[in-house]
């Protein structure tokens, strides 16, 4: 009887020690704004760490480990992947959400699944379903879709902060927790400092290259760097009491953005293989789209509820780098034929 007691209670008591110790800017389990769906509550978790849990559950989540930060297939073992990114995404966010008493559980569930849309070949495939799909493609929203509609039969059915936060983690619009506020920032703050640290390791730029005003400003190692944005982001969100960095911060780290953009992420030596991604990728979208009898069973079952070129936008979005380039292989490349010997 009292093991009883103790489940029907534990999610109730982490509510109450939600409400006595986090901030009173803090979003609550309690007062979530709830799902699309009603269903039961957990008896040992609160809704934020109930999603959490099917966010890493999920195959979506899995399928990162083989798509493509910055580097195409890169030949090393220390090169970030979308899942290594993902992983600092969520330390970053943590610490600064612990630091400033709000949801960590709220924050690592949308950090966890923010970039649960992206594509094989990170934003060059991005580009070129953009350019496919009528409205547009982005992979934030797509992102939302995986975990509304096309993990599990009916989506992953999350609670609308972490719905909203994965949503809004890039583009104009905020997040309405400040949870997610934070997860937007630490989404930039990760891939400046990650992807700076990749293209030093692979011989792209060297730390002389580095702008002089953010390594006097940030430090002028890739330590001092990182931690100088996150103690900038806890500091500054502190004293003002909205998720932000303070004005020197900010601009030296889009100075770093912008110099990855001119030195990095457009026309280095890393990206020369990225136009024939973008072949692959258009060409696996057409074939599909003209045989479409030749989807698989259960993305053929989509089209009840999609149109063909949405189906198969999410089936190739869906698609890890390395499966791809087989997916690829196989219906494209020839085959050797093999003749049987008579007796």
């Amino acid at each position: 009887m009292k093991g009883k007691f103790f489940m029907e209670k534990f999610r109730t008591k982490l509510e109450e020690i939600e409400v006595n110790t986090l901030s009173e800017k803090a979003a609550l389990a309690k007062n979530s704004r709830g799902r699309l769906k009603p269903e039961i509550e957990c008896k040992v978790r609160t809704c934020f760490q109930r999603d959490r849990d099917r966010i890493i559950h999920s195959k979506a989540f899995r399928r990162l480990k083989h798509k493509t930060q910055v580097f195409i297939s890169p030949e090393g073992d220390h090169y970030r992947t979308r899942l290594t990114h993902t992983l600092e995404v969520s330390q970053i966010a943590r610490t600064a959400a612990r630091a400033l008493q709000l949801n960590e559980d709220l924050t690592e569930a949308i950090a966890l699944g923010h970039d649960l849309g992206h594509t094989p070949f990170g934003h060059a495939g991005e580009t070129v379903l953009d350019d496919i799909l009528s409205g547009g493609f982005r992979h934030n929203e797509q992102s939302l879709r995986v975990v509304d509609y096309l993990e599990r039969p009916g989506g992953l059915n999350l609670t609308r902060e972490v719905r909203d936060g994965i949503r809004h983690h890039t583009g104009s619009e905020s997040p309405f927790t400040l949870e997610g506020c934070i997860v937007k920032l630490s989404d930039r703050i990760a891939y400046i400092n990650h992807d700076i640290d990749d293209a030093l390791r692979g011989g792209i730029i060297s730390e002389e290259d580095i702008p002089e005003k953010p390594s006097r400003i940030l430090g002028d190692t890739s330590k001092q760097r990182i931690n100088s944005m996150i103690f900038n982001l806890i500091e500054t969100s502190y004293k003002t009491g909205t998720i932000m960095m303070c004005e020197d911060a900010k601009e030296s780290m889009e100075m770093l953005r912008e110099f990855l953009f001119e030195r990095v992420y457009i026309g280095s030596k890393a990206k020369v293989e990225e136009s024939k991604a973008k072949n692959i990728i258009e060409a696996v979208y057409n074939y599909f789209y003209n045989h479409p009898e030749k989807l698989p069973n259960n993305v053929r079952g989509l089209l009840q509820e999609a149109s063909l070129e949405r189906t198969v936008c999410d089936y190739v979005a869906g698609m890890t780098d390395r499966y791809i380039l087989v997916l690829y292989k196989d219906i494209f490349v020839p085959k050797p034929w093999r003749f049987e010997w008579e007796e």
